[in-house]
C-alpha cells in the first residue's frame, strides 16, 4: 500500500487541529472499579389478610372423605366438572398437611397471591385428610374450605382426582391478575 503524500499546508493544518498527541503505550482498556448504582424497585409490603372477606359463611363441618366443591358467581357448571377432571393445566402447587391452622393459613394467604402475581390460573393445594385430627374431624381442610370462600381471587374450586390427592387436596381456579387479563390489541 502506498502512502499518500499530502501537501505541507495540509499536514500544518490537520496538525494544528488535532493539536498535541501522546504515543498510546497499551491497548488494553482499563475498566473503572467503581459500578454504577443498581436499579433496586421499590419493595411494596402487602396485606394479604385483605383478600379475605370478612362476613361469616355458615358451612357444614365436613369429613374425612366428603368432596369440597365451590363455583363463583357468573361461571358456568361446566368449569367445576372440567377442573374435577384435571382438564385445567396446574401452573402452581403448595403442600399444608401437616401445618398448623394460623401456619397454614399465612403460607396459604402468601401462595394464592403470588400466584395471582405470577398470572397462574390453577393451582394445586394439598391439605390432607384429617387421619390425624381429633375425632377425625379434618381441621384444615374446613379451615380451608372456609378460607378459599372468602379469598377475593378464587373462582371456583373442588377436590382433586384420586390420582392427584382425592379428598386431600383442591385444585383452585384463581381470578386473572388485572396485568394480564388487560391485554393490547394491534
Amino acid at each position: 500500500m502506498t502512502k499518500k503524500s499530502l501537501p505541507p499546508e495540509d499536514r500544518d493544518l490537520f496538525r494544528e487541529s488535532i493539536g498535541t498527541v501522546r504515543a498510546v503505550k497499551n491497548d488494553k482498556v482499563v475498566l473503572n472499579a467503581e459500578k454504577p448504582p443498581r436499579f433496586k424497585p421499590k419493595i411494596r409490603h402487602v396485606d394479604v389478610n385483605e383478600h379475605l372477606n370478612t362476613a361469616q359463611l355458615d358451612l357444614d363441618n365436613v369429613g374425612q372423605e366428603d368432596s369440597l366443591s365451590f363455583l363463583g358467581d357468573g361461571l358456568q357448571h361446566n368449569v367445576l366438572k372440567k377442573m374435577r377432571k384435571g382438564q385445567f393445566g396446574l401452573d402452581a402447587e403448595i403442600d399444608l398437611h401437616g401445618l398448623t391452622s394460623n401456619d397454614a393459613k399465612r403460607q396459604l394467604l402468601h401462595f394464592l397471591h403470588a400466584c395471582v402475581e405470577d398470572g397462574c390460573r390453577c393451582v394445586h393445594i394439598i391439605h390432607g385428610k384429617g387421619y390425624r385430627s381429633p375425632d377425625n374431624q379434618p381441621i384444615l381442610k374446613n379451615h380451608l374450605n372456609l378460607w378459599l370462600r372468602q379469598h377475593k381471587d378464587v373462582q371456583a374450586f373442588c377436590s382433586a382426582p384420586v390420582k392427584a390427592g382425592g379428598t386431600g387436596a383442591v385444585f383452585v381456579l384463581l381470578q386473572l391478575a388485572e396485568k394480564y387479563s388487560q391485554r393490547e390489541e394491534y
